[in-house]
């Protein structure tokens, strides 16, 4: 069950923020880092161990 509620928190993150694919993180505002660690802790959980 955890699995699958990751897996679709994971599906709205790719539509709903943005990506910072090619922006330099070091250079980020702390909001910025915020949504990319919340989406970094996302995706580490929905691929599961």
């Amino acid at each position: 069950m955890k699995l699958t509620i990751f897996k679709m928190l994971a599906k709205a993150n790719k539509t709903l923020l943005p990506s910072y694919k090619n922006k330099d993180l070091t250079k980020l505002s702390k909001t910025d880092k915020l949504i990319v660690g919340w989406r970094i802790w996302v995706t580490k959980n929905s691929l599961g161990n």
